[in-house]
């Protein structure tokens, strides 16, 4: 496995160069992480080089960086993370890119490289609220058209801003505040007076 990573790590450090931010090997994995400005250059030459020849993306998702690991994030907030596979070389990449923007974070897309990564862009501007630069059709994709904010951000109310019901009287969805009473659920613990033959 490690003359594996070898090879494509050298290989990816010939084909990208400078483009590469930082390249992180762990777990037998490589991460690549590059620019937002050079991020569409980068996928297209995992894409076409000979030597590297990415001809599948895996997985597309975005990540919401603050509060990571329960603790203050340095850096910008919004990163796009996507999974790479040769199947002619057998082997697989990740790469990342942070948008520069956190109020509005915003990359290029990469359908013209991989059109499966359509559906999957969409998905991370539903939930993220990442704007992919020339995506075609970029609209929500899992939630409601008229959802308000993007649920997968880390500050988004775990109980939403507003419900949707049907109106028997209007004969149609409606949406409202949100009627749930915040509350904070504690396990109970049940005791017995002899659990497991103890006086």
């Amino acid at each position: 496995m490690t003359q594996k990573l070898d090879s494509l790590q050298a290989a990816l450090q010939g084909a990208l160069g400078d483009r590469i931010l930082s390249l992180v090997r762990a777990r037998g994995e490589i991460t690549v992480t590059v620019a937002a400005a050079r991020y569409l250059e980068t996928a297209k030459l995992l894409h076409e080089d000979g030597g590297l020849r990415f001809e599948q993306l895996v997985d597309l998702c975005g990540v919401d960086y603050s509060d990571y690991r329960n603790e203050p994030w340095e850096g910008q907030r919004y990163c796009v993370v996507s999974h790479l596979l040769s199947v002619t070389h057998n082997w697989r990449v990740r790469l990342k890119v942070f948008a520069p923007d956190d109020e509005l974070p915003q990359v290029a897309s990469l359908t013209e490289v991989w059109s499966a990564a359509n559906w999957f862009e969409r998905e991370a501007f539903d939930l993220y609220g990442i704007v992919f630069e020339g995506h075609v059709d970029l609209r929500r994709i899992l939630t409601d058209y008229g959802f308000i904010g993007h649920p997968m951000r880390k500050d988004f109310p775990v109980s939403g801003h507003v419900e949707m019901r049907y109106d028997e009287q209007r004969k149609r969805v409606i949406y409202q505040p949100v009627t749930i009473e915040p509350r904070e659920i504690v396990p109970r613990v049940v005791r017995e007076d002899h659990y497991g033959g103890l006086h």
